[in-house]
């Protein structure tokens, strides 16, 4: 059974950043596409970043801030936020889609999520 473990959320200052870290245990990552996606209170989730094989997706809203990667030997995806804005503040999630023939962007597309970390991000 594939399950997925987010951490490394917390509270930031603006300008700040943070870490995000999302293990998956029950295959091995490089069989999935990843992705972080996020809800804000009283809103939609949406996708933030996506990574496939080589290829993969950012939101607009956080081109040149945020850098997705993936460590196959620890089976572990990595979201690291620079230049946090409290705008970025929402639940953080971590999912998986069995290795898809192109990038999936949208939360309907992937079957597996973690449970979600919090970030916060200050004024």
């Amino acid at each position: 059974q594939v399950q997925l473990v987010e951490s490394g959320g917390g509270l930031v200052q603006a300008g700040g950043s943070l870490r995000l870290s999302c293990v998956i245990s029950g295959g091995p990552i490089s069989s999935y596409a990843m992705g972080w996606f996020r809800q804000a209170p009283g809103k939609e989730r949406e996708s933030v970043a996506i990574i496939r094989r080589s290829d993969g997706y950012y939101a607009d809203s956080v081109k040149g801030r945020f850098i997705i990667s993936r460590d196959n030997a620890k089976n572990t995806v990595f979201l690291q936020m620079n230049s946090l804005k409290p705008e970025d503040t929402a639940v953080y999630y971590c999912a998986a889609q069995r290795l898809p023939s192109k990038v999936l962007t949208t939360e309907y597309e992937y079957e597996y999520w973690g449970q979600g970390t919090q970030v916060t991000v200050s004024s």
